[in-house]
């Protein structure tokens, strides 16, 4: 359920303006989308050109992305720190919190983000919202997907299992597990939705980031607008 829209200008404007706050040493997340994937370029060109920089990623297609542009590889648990995590998202509010999960790595992906000093987002215009309203990716062991059901709808929210494009069947997440679209209407308040959803048995991770955003970077046709917040605990 990748989200659509966006231009593929306004996207590698977004992705290389965040791709530039690498610096030598870092360790840099690296998500994962169309927009994160113009990161994962930019960063190649400068390792490229001598930026000393180590990526983690979040999913095989940023794996084998950040292997055929030149950026090195470490695994998250091999790493003392990620200085910088670079993604995209699917929808971002006026507060900064996010749904993600529309190419099925957003557990790897908040796990990521979560361990970064810094988490960057990096989204064309068509991803802004003021209020969260789309539909929120919710990967499931695959034993529990009927009991999760029955929760996503006791808490007001319509499950639809995710499947395959390209194949008959489900989605299959990195992790071998199965993702559910939950439609919860507009979420005008995602942090109780949140907290109520990683505390159903089953649930692995949703696509609801709420309180991990350090800055937004939106590209435009004119350039790159950058979002921030405060900071975050």
């Amino acid at each position: 359920m990748k989200t659509p829209g966006g231009s593929d200008a306004a996207k590698r404007r977004a992705g290389e303006h965040a791709a530039d706050l690498a610096a030598d040493g870092m360790t840099v997340g690296l998500g994962t989308g169309s927009t994160a994937a113009y990161a994962i370029r930019a960063l190649g060109r400068a390792v490229a050109a001598g930026l000393n920089v180590e990526g983690v990623a979040t999913s095989y297609a940023s794996r084998e992305l950040a292997r055929e542009v030149g950026v090195p590889l470490a695994a998250l648990d091999s790493v003392d720190r990620v200085d910088l995590a670079i993604d995209g998202a699917d929808q971002v509010n006026d507060d900064l919190a996010l749904i993600k999960g529309g190419g099925a790595a957003h557990a790897r992906e908040k796990v990521v983000a979560a361990a970064a000093e810094r988490f960057v987002v990096v989204v064309d215009p068509s991803k802004e919202r003021p209020t969260l309203d789309r539909p929120v990716p919710v990967e499931v062991l695959p034993d529990a997907r009927a009991t999760v059901r029955r929760a996503i709808r006791d808490l007001g929210g319509t499950p639809t299992p995710r499947d395959a494009a390209r194949k008959d069947g489900p989605v299959v997440t990195d992790n071998g597990n199965l993702v559910l679209d939950c439609d919860f209407g507009v979420i005008s308040d995602p942090d109780p939705l949140a907290a109520d959803l990683s505390a159903v048995p089953g649930v692995v991770e949703h696509g609801l980031f709420v309180g991990l955003t350090d800055e937004v970077h939106v590209g435009r046709a004119d350039g790159v607008t950058v979002r921030t917040t405060a900071g975050r605990d």
